[in-house]
């Protein structure tokens, strides 16, 4: 229906990641400075920018059609509804048949319809899209998406407030994870309004005015949902397929991605299982091997490691102190807690967190996380380690 390379490429992690490296020039001038180089004179522009983003997306969102052509495959670009298990309604441009249906239609974001003045507001997919900076804006929500946000726009010089309802942000999170990157976040400036949300939202000569449960109102130049995604099933015809949906909209499937019906299939967010990019590639990869190379193959959903590229950005693998303490009873806990040598030469005070958790019987470390520069990177070894089910003493003895 649109331009190819789903959510992560064309509205989600690339633009993202475009997004966070441009909002990290401005620490790094002031780190360099403690190293002995002169203040910068540059300065940003928001417009430059989005060019240079929107030319980049669409060379990538190329590749994929030029890949899928090389491949063989015909590309249709209409939206498709499904008729029944094995018709597909292309709008504007007739009917198609198929053995073998496999849905892949990744998940959008979702905002309380009911808030009144809602329609004021902005989701994760206009912000790319901004005709200009903002001098101000409150973000709604506590999760990866919001506080990476949070930190791009403080990062470009926003007057950023990140409201969320809940008690800490990041729920699912390892809690001092949470209560880390709390921390550091408000040292960049972010203002955090915890166990709050909207009455309503008023647009202004003046900008939006946020009316608040606590009472106080809050005016910015803009809001931004980030209060999660839905799986993008709504209007796709599954149901006139007899597919059997989540109450959540999301496509229900076994292990090897199929749905109640024996010839569709679904992977990807639209499945709502584990909503990163390289887990839907492997699912697509298991259900290739499964259904054309007479190979069944599952992807094993434990021991993914995930990234959220706030500033510092976080890595996790396996379980939080809390879930392994439920699983395994008496867990064993080392953290660490302190200032990276390069932060330390200039002054900052920027504060680094490692923690792993170790099941106490087995000596099994079940989860590792990690707070600071690059722990995204340092994450993804640290998985390998974990899912070859690494002792504590073999960890230290590498």
């Amino acid at each position: 229906q649109h331009r190819l390379g789903g959510t992560c490429v064309i509205r989600g992690c690339v633009p993202k990641k475009f997004m966070v490296y441009a909002s990290e020039f401005a620490s790094y001038a002031k780190v360099a400075e403690g190293y002995g180089w002169s203040p910068s004179q540059s300065t940003f522009d928001w417009l430059k920018f989005l060019e240079a983003k929107d030319r980049e997306i669409a060379r990538l969102s190329g590749i994929y059609v030029t890949n899928l052509s090389n491949a063989g495959a015909e590309i249709v670009h209409a939206r498709a509804t499904l008729k029944d298990a094995h018709t597909v309604e292309i709008v504007g441009k007739g009917v198609v048949t198929a053995d073998k249906i496999l849905v892949a239609t990744g998940g959008r974001p979702w905002s309380p319809e009911d808030l009144p003045g809602v329609e004021h507001t902005i989701t994760s997919e206009e912000a790319f899209h901004l005709p200009e900076l903002p001098k101000s804006i409150m973000i709604v929500g506590g999760g990866y998406i919001a506080v990476e946000f949070a930190g791009i726009f403080a990062g470009l010089g926003v007057d950023t407030t990140l409201v969320y309802r809940g008690a800490n942000i990041l729920r699912g999170f390892d809690d001092d994870v949470r209560a880390h990157l709390t921390d550091e976040l408000k040292k960049r400036g972010i203002k955090i309004i915890l166990g709050c949300e909207h009455t309503s939202i008023e647009k202004t000569d003046a900008g939006l005015v946020n009316h608040m449960s606590s009472g106080h109102d809050v005016v910015t130049d803009q809001v931004m949902f980030a209060t999660g995604r839905k799986p993008h099933t709504k209007g796709l015809g599954l149901e006139a397929a007899g597919v059997k949906l989540a109450q959540s909209g999301a496509v229900m499937v076994d292990k090897f991605s199929r749905t109640n019906v024996d010839n569709i299939w679904a992977v990807g967010d639209v499945t709502d299982r584990i909503n990163l990019t390289p887990v839907a590639i492997r699912e697509g990869a298991a259900f290739s091997q499964t259904e054309f190379y007479n190979n069944p193959t599952s992807f094993d959903h434990d021991m993914v490691a995930s990234a959220v590229f706030s500033q510092p950005p976080v890595g996790s693998v396996g379980q939080s102190e809390a879930e392994a303490r439920h699983e395994h009873g008496k867990v064993d806990i080392y953290l660490s807690r302190f200032r990276p040598m390069k932060t330390t030469f200039y002054g900052g005070d920027d504060r680094c967190l490692i923690k792993l958790v170790v099941a106490q019987d087995s000596q099994k470390i079940v989860g590792c996380h990690v707070v600071g520069p690059d722990a995204p990177e340092i994450i993804q070894m640290a998985a390998i380690a974990l899912k070859m089910c690494v002792t504590k003493a073999q960890w230290d003895s590498t």
